[in-house]
Formats: structure tokens, C-alpha cells, sequence
């Protein structure tokens, strides 16, 4: 696992979590770990009023709007649902990318917490091939 360098916003997620109702702080605490563990270009903010993640290293230019930074961000309005706003470029666990929309996105439902550390070694997958893709 490599060490997570510091995100300039961490004590704005940690304070986001913090005010979340208890089994949903948990939620996002555990991927939020499983997230910043797998690279330490990995940083996080609040964006979409969500918890959010993105990659913070070189990559080549590319227009804005198509988020090519943006890894991951987390829906817990009404449901536990982490959208990955590129999933498309992903092509391993495809079986736990769901989606069918006109842009690149794609998302991975989740039930509870135990659900969550079911998922996350093919959440590591995922989202390592994602790091892949990454043009720098």
C-alpha cells in the first residue's frame, strides 16, 4: 500500500463525514481508505456536494469538461452509490460497473458497509486500471 500524500482538502472531507448520520460516516470513512490507499496521487474534495476523488499528478492537457482528473465521486443522497464520471474507459470488473449512459460514466451500487468491503478488492481492481488510463 503506498502512503497517501496529504490532500489540501482532507480536513474539509473529514469534516464533511463527520457530519454525516453514523452508518453513513462509517461508509465513507471505509472507502475513502480504500480509495487514497491505492496511489498517492489520489487526493479528495468536496465537489458536487460529495465526497469526491481525483488524480492529482501530471497528466497530459485535455478540455476541462471531460473530467479526465475526476475518479470517483460519492452519492450517499437517497442511496450508497459511487460514480466513476470515466468508468467507461475501465474494461476490468465490468460486473460491478453498472450504467448505461450517454456520457462515460458508470456506477457501482452498494447496500451497506458489508457490501462495501465485499466489493472493494474489485473496487481496487477498478479503479487501479482506471490509474492506467491515465495519460501523463
Amino acid at each position: 500500500m503506498k502512503e497517501s500524500k496529504k490532500s489540501p482538502h482532507s480536513e474539509e472531507v473529514s469534516s464533511y463525514i463527520e457530519k454525516l448520520e453514523p452508518r453513513l460516516a462509517e461508509i465513507a470513512e471505509t472507502i475513502r481508505n480504500i480509495i487514497l490507499s491505492l496511489d498517492n496521487e489520489i487526493a479528495e474534495h468536496i465537489k458536487w456536494n460529495s465526497l469526491s476523488f481525483y488524480y492529482s499528478g501530471t497528466m497530459k492537457d485535455f478540455d476541462a469538461k471531460e473530467y479526465k482528473r475526476d475518479i470517483a465521486v460519492l452519492n450517499l443522497h437517497n442511496r450508497i452509490m459511487l460514480v466513476l464520471p470515466t468508468g467507461a474507459r475501465i474494461t476490468e470488473g465490468l460486473d460491478l460497473l453498472e450504467g448505461n449512459f450517454k456520457d462515460t460514466r458508470k456506477v457501482i451500487n452498494f447496500k451497506d458497509l458489508d457490501d462495501v468491503l465485499a466489493k472493494a478488492p474489485k473496487l481496487k481492481t477498478i479503479l487501479k486500471n482506471w490509474l492506467n488510463t491515465i495519460e501523463k
